[in-house]
């Protein structure tokens, strides 16, 4: 092996096989373009993109890890988004979340309706 050899396998790699795929149609509202990592929660992407952020939440997007997508201003786009993995806890960001994405079945719930 020489250093910095790549050895590309012989078969294209496959990603996110098996995982349930969400599509949700974008447009970004913005006068200027916005761009979206791979491993960003998508839900609580850039306010000026106009999407059904209850169906992204705790959904990242269908791409390769590293890179991210662009959102042209005025242009409508669907992407494709996959579930986050691992612990599904979800850092600060934009404040939405900052926390685990599924309840715990040791936090009790609290009826929070009007009465």
């Amino acid at each position: 092996m020489i250093p910095g050899e790549i050895l590309p396998a012989a078969d294209p790699v496959e990603i996110n096989v098996g995982r349930p795929v969400t599509t949700v149609l974008v447009v970004n509202t913005a006068d200027r373009p916005v761009q979206v990592g791979s491993h960003y929660h998508f839900a609580e992407a850039n306010p000026a993109l106009s999407f059904d952020r209850g169906a992204a939440w705790g959904q990242r997007l269908a791409v390769p890890a590293g890179t991210s997508v662009r959102f042209e201003p005025g242009i409508s786009r669907s992407v494709d988004l996959v579930p986050l993995g691992g612990a599904r806890v979800v850092p600060g960001l934009r404040g939405e979340c900052a926390g685990p994405l599924d309840p715990s079945p040791h936090t009790p719930t609290v009826d929070r309706s009007p009465r």
